[in-house]
């Protein structure tokens, strides 16, 4: 157990030799990594550490390194990106407890790594697949959307909870057309698809997931072959759903059978479509919120678990639309009316 000096509340002391050798990291580079991420100054002697700096960043320090060495002690591994995720969780709701984010597994990987939520919006948004039948995932690249959702699916497989998984997209992307692209069909689906490949290559080995897509237990689509089906006990993906036009949402979302969850995800500021299309995606989350049983979880740039200049870049990025909206609407139009959600 952890023992905190009340009369030093910037020293704090650890009684687990081994516990404490994983918590500091090699060459005391997770210590490094925590006084970087918050600001403070941290000087080991044994297992006591002496923090040094604001006071309300050596109390978080101090909640962090407690949460941190239980989480460890606890069996679960510490990587930098974990530090990273929990500096950011205890910055933004002091009251948060680590442990109830990072012990909850989704899923075990074929290579062993526990697959975990990385923020509370991961938290909220795998409680949310568990207690829904529905759920919309909205929000920037890099927060994870598709990657737990697909985490979600194998493990409902895993479960026998689900008998099948199936992921689609549109097949639209950047302005390009299908009927341009080389090759018969499947091949000129395959790059739009390609990204599903690739996360479900990281949870399961090769070799299952080849046999488990030529049984069809596991199936890889475009949007477009979802018409005229029904979805009985499935765990139903759909990603990039910002691409999707009001026709394709509705089509996609009366598919849905028995004993079958579906997973919308997509990015509203990453809209594809010709100008003046209504984005699917946007026109569900206006008609759709409030319904019993459909959830929408929403992420931002502090939820991106990508390198950290990624929380810069969609900063930037994010700053620069609003002020073109905003002078769009400042801009007189036909008959003196703003300009309408989703019109580009």
């Amino acid at each position: 157990m952890k023992e905190k000096t009340e009369d030093h509340p910037g020293r704090v002391q650890f009684d687990d030799p081994g516990t404490v050798k994983l918590l500091f990291g090699e060459n005391d580079s997770h210590l490094k990594l925590i006084e970087k991420s918050v600001g403070v100054k941290i000087h080991a002697r044994g297992n006591t550490l002496s923090i040094a700096g604001d006071p309300i960043d050596v109390q978080l320090t101090e909640k962090l390194l407690t949460e941190l060495y239980d989480i460890i002690h606890r069996g679960h591994p510490l990587y930098p990106n974990d530090i990273v995720s929990a500096v950011r969780i205890l910055s933004a709701d002091h009251a948060a407890k680590l442990k109830d984010i990072f012990l909850d597994t989704v899923y075990i990987s074929a290579r062993r790594r526990l697959i975990t939520p990385k923020s509370l919006a991961q938290k909220r948004y795998i409680d949310a697949i568990r207690t829904h039948d529905i759920v919309f995932s909205i929000g920037p690249a890099g927060t994870g959307k598709t990657y737990l959702a697909m985490a979600m699916g194998v493990a409902s497989l895993t479960k026998k909870e689900v008998d099948r998984i199936i992921l689609a997209r549109p097949a639209v992307e950047a302005g390009e057309r299908l009927g341009f692209l080389p090759g018969d069909l499947q091949e000129k689906v395959n790059p739009y698809l390609r990204p599903l490949y690739d996360a479900l290559h990281d949870m399961m080995d090769f070799e299952n997931v080849s046999r488990l897509l030529e049984k069809g237990v596991i199936e890889v689509a475009p949007l477009a072959f979802m018409r005229g089906r029904t979805l009985n006990d499935a765990f139903v993906i759909l990603d990039e759903a910002q691409n999707t036009t009001s026709e394709q949402m509705k089509m996609f979302l009366t598919r849905l059978g028995y004993g079958s969850k579906a997973v919308i995800t997509g990015d509203i500021t990453q809209i594809d479509l010709p100008t003046g299309k209504m984005s699917g995606l946007i026109e569900a989350r206006n008609l759709l919120q409030g319904i019993e049983g459909i959830n929408f979880s929403y992420f931002t740039e502090i939820d991106v678990v990508r390198h950290p200049l990624v929380q810069d870049i969609i900063r930037a990025y994010e700053s620069q639309a609003a002020k073109k909206n905003a002078a769009s609407f400042s801009l007189p139009l036909y008959g003196g009316e703003g300009k309408e959600e989703g019109g580009d």
